[in-house]
């Protein structure tokens, strides 16, 4: 069996793509930034909703699927570091005339699924190092998991810090009820997508 062949049978897509455990520290850093990167991209594309102080973004998904390839402790520093970047004043964050800007953002109502991203990456990137996202499934079970990190904080946020006035029934109304159904199927989207990578590279190692 070639050392290719023994990337595949664990791991995440990255470790396939290099080398296991000796991946050199510079390509894993260019994977976190590649990831940081397309979370900021994603929060610029941003939708204001006139019944709910979140935006419709597209971060969850691409917080989750990066994990997933990065696994959890890289998927969870490429979200610190966009957290980072954020708190330090750089337009990171989804631009909004309605939001506080910078480390105040974490304190308004979206601040909570933003503290929520390394905690929800690290959760979908361990299922995934276990293999999780090796079929649709499970790779969607995986997914699913860290959406329920991002809910919860995003929730509990709103309920109890930024808005107390909705109690934790207004904030389930403005924070996750009509954002659900939209993100469970960008994330049965991107689900498909993963097992036909893995599948790929099972390919392309057995030529």
């Amino acid at each position: 069996m070639s050392s290719r062949t023994e990337r595949l049978d664990s791991g995440t897509l990255l470790t396939a793509l290099g080398a296991g455990a000796q991946l050199p520290a510079i390509s894993r850093a260019t994977a976190v930034v590649f990831v940081t990167v397309l979370t900021i991209v994603a929060a610029q594309i941003s939708i204001p909703l006139p019944f709910t102080p979140v935006p419709f973004t597209l971060q969850p998904m691409i917080v989750l699927v990066g994990a997933a390839a990065l696994g959890a402790r890289l998927g969870a520093a490429s979200q610190l570091l966009y957290l980072t970047l954020g708190i330090l004043g750089l337009p990171v964050f989804a631009a909004s005339p309605a939001l506080p800007p910078a480390a105040a953002r974490l304190l308004g109502p979206t601040g909570g699924y933003l503290i929520s991203y390394p905690f929800a990456a690290f959760v979908t990137g361990r299922l995934a190092e276990c293999g999780f996202d090796r079929r649709y499934t499970t790779s969607m079970v995986a997914m699913a998991a860290g959406l329920v990190v991002v809910y919860v904080f995003g929730v509990l946020q709103l309920a109890f810090v930024s808005q107390p006035a909705l109690g934790v029934r207004g904030a389930l109304a403005a924070g996750l009820f009509p954002f659900v159904l939209a993100d469970l199927l960008k994330l049965a989207t991107a689900a498909a997508a993963l097992p036909y990578v893995w599948t790929s590279f099972s390919k392309i190692s057995r030529n």
